[in-house]
């Protein structure tokens, strides 16, 4: 555990090389601190903590005004006084609650760095028990070895410029949320580091611009139940925007508010700090033409008589007077959607027929819309979510290994422990889409070890659409290779029918490999966890020869490496 005694007394708030010190908040400057103000003015200025120019106090603007305009954050002296600015981690803080910023599954690899190591062993372990969290939501845990009372992990949005509003308003729901489980949890300061700048490219300055509003924002709100926010640096550059910006969102003085004015964007946020969309907003327009019939409508209504065939033109005549008949035009009759559904089925099944003759099973059905597909894959994913499939997860058919020559996440699947007549389908299908969702993100690949599997019965092509429908377009896009290591004429046979009958843009993208080193090209070595039995000696040699001749390998049976044989 941290000491008290510990603490360091470096005024500025600068880390001690130890990194074991505890650092109390009236050890870091005060943002309505004038002495922070000018903090650096002094420095030398080949310093890698030198002062950074203040737009906010150019002498070109020195005198300028907000030409009337009316401050959209006002100056506040009680609200200045719980904000803090300091160059360091924030576990090395005694605060009551420090944020970590982690991934979907709270994994310490993916967390903030070195914030586990300062916990100990006892956070990852609490962590292991929250199910996860979504992007832009946030868990509290125990602080175990830290000098904070309190953990609060929050998961980044993935920036990218096409979804720029998407992670705007994400990384703004991640601080509210940090603050929220605050003051939920009866606590008063928080320590908060910048959330995902660099792992999801989050761009730093947009970046900062969204958390320091949002923290405004909710300071405003909750005035009363926040003691302190400290925005923690760790680098040079992240120091400098927040110095630049806090002064626009926190001024100090009446020159600082009526700079502000002319230099805060354009767009900053509700009430919340989330980003307002005028497009998205719900709007209540009148009625048409309800000047012209509505009179007449009435009329009619009262002196038509009341039988049931009446009513019905009645109200149709009023309802056609109110509705736009090019939005009507989109709306399909049921009972006809239903109609074209069911010929659309009839005509792929007795097309596909003949596939199932061949024993290629059922490949009948009408292809999926992308919609269909996004909704088919959305209900496997939530139901393998929230099964235990442990037992599939033991068989080691699928399981993730590691990245390929190039960087790209690899899957490996291991055709020999498929054993058809014990396992539950079903449950697998479920396993498969809950191994996969990781990866089909992004660009990866797949290695397949067709050693021994042909000894198996394997699925029939039906069985392979159908995953394919279920895994969905983004595992057909974002796939690159399928490597395939000991493939045999009947399993060249086979994908060579999934690429007429199943999938043609996926069974595309199969590279067949006749000997492990070969393999390696694609995926190292060490990379891969790999099967015993593709290494063992007698099966190695029977196979080896059997499908290369003597141009095979030897391997190794102690260190599991292998060698070229002697030609």
């Amino acid at each position: 555990m941290y000491r008290p005694g510990a603490a360091t007394t470096n005024r500025g708030g600068l880390p001690t090389d130890s990194g074991d010190s505890i650092v109390t908040l009236d050890q870091v400057p005060c943002w309505s601190d004038s002495e922070y103000r000018y903090l650096y003015e002094n420095e030398d200025p080949a310093s890698p903590n030198s002062y950074f120019p203040d737009p906010l106090a150019t002498s070109s603007e020195g005198g300028s005004s907000g030409n009337g305009m009316l401050s959209r954050f006002p100056l506040d002296h009680e609200i200045n006084s719980k904000v803090y600015l300091w160059r360091g981690n924030p576990w090395n803080l005694e605060v009551d609650a420090v944020v970590n910023s982690t991934n979907e599954n709270l994994d310490e690899a993916h967390s903030s760095p070195g914030l586990h190591a300062a916990a100990g062993p006892g956070l990852a372990e609490e962590c292991a028990t929250l199910g996860g969290c979504r992007t832009g939501m946030a868990k509290v845990t125990r602080a175990y070895d830290l000098p904070a009372r309190r953990v609060i992990h929050t998961v980044g949005p993935k920036y990218a410029v096409k979804y720029h509003t998407a992670a705007e308003n994400a990384l703004s729901h991640c601080y509210r949320s940090c603050l929220e489980l605050l003051i939920e949890n009866e606590m008063q300061s928080i320590a908060i580091g910048c959330i995902y700048t660099e792992t999801k490219n989050y761009p730093r300055e947009p970046a900062a611009h969204v958390a320091i509003r949002t923290v405004r924002r909710f300071i405003e709100k909750q005035k009363d139940k926040i003691h302190a926010v400290v925005f923690c640096t760790t680098t040079t550059s992240d120091t400098e925007i927040y110095k630049r910006l806090l002064p626009l969102y926190f001024p100090r003085d009446k020159q600082e508010e009526e700079i502000a004015i002319l230099k805060l964007p354009a767009d900053v946020g509700d009430e919340n700090g989330e980003t307002v969309i005028d497009e998205r907003k719900i709007r209540i327009k009148p009625l048409p033409n309800l000047k012209k019939n509505g009179p007449r409508i009435a009329q009619i209504s009262t002196e038509l008589p009341m039988s049931s065939m009446a009513l019905t033109r009645t109200n149709s005549s009023y309802l056609d007077s109110y509705l736009d008949p090019a939005f009507m035009s989109l709306i399909k009759d049921p009972d006809v959607k239903r109609k074209e559904q069911w010929e659309k089925s009839a005509e792929a099944r007795s097309g596909w027929n003949f596939a199932k003759m061949l024993g290629y099973g059922d490949l009948g059905g009408p292809p999926l819309s992308a919609a269909e597909e996004y909704s088919l894959h959305s209900r496997y994913l939530a139901k393998a979510n929230s099964l235990n499939l442990s037992e599939i997860a033991e068989m080691r058919i699928v399981y993730r290994g590691g990245v390929d020559s190039e960087g790209r996440p690899v899957m490996v699947v291991v055709g020999a422990h498929f054993l058809l007549r014990c396992l539950d389908l079903e449950r697998f299908v479920l396993h498969v889409v809950k191994e996969f969702e990781p990866l089909i993100q992004k660009s990866y690949s797949i290695v397949y070890f067709h050693s021994a599997a042909s000894l198996h019965t394997q699925p029939d092509l039906g069985w392979m659409k159908r995953l394919e429908q279920i895994l969905g377009r983004k595992h057909q896009r974002n796939l690159h290779a399928i490597y395939v290591l000991h493939p045999t004429f009947g399993l060249k046979s086979a994908i060579f029918a999934m690429q007429l009958f199943v999938d043609n843009l996926v069974w595309k993208k199969v590279v067949y490999v006749d000997r492990l080193l070969q393999l390696f090209r694609y995926v190292p070595r060490e990379q891969l966890t790999i099967p015993d039995f593709v290494f063992h000696r007698i099966f190695w040699c029977r196979h080896d020869l059997e499908v290369n001749g003597e141009k095979g390998v030897i391997v190794d049976p102690r260190t599991k490496y292998v060698y070229q044989r002697p030609q």
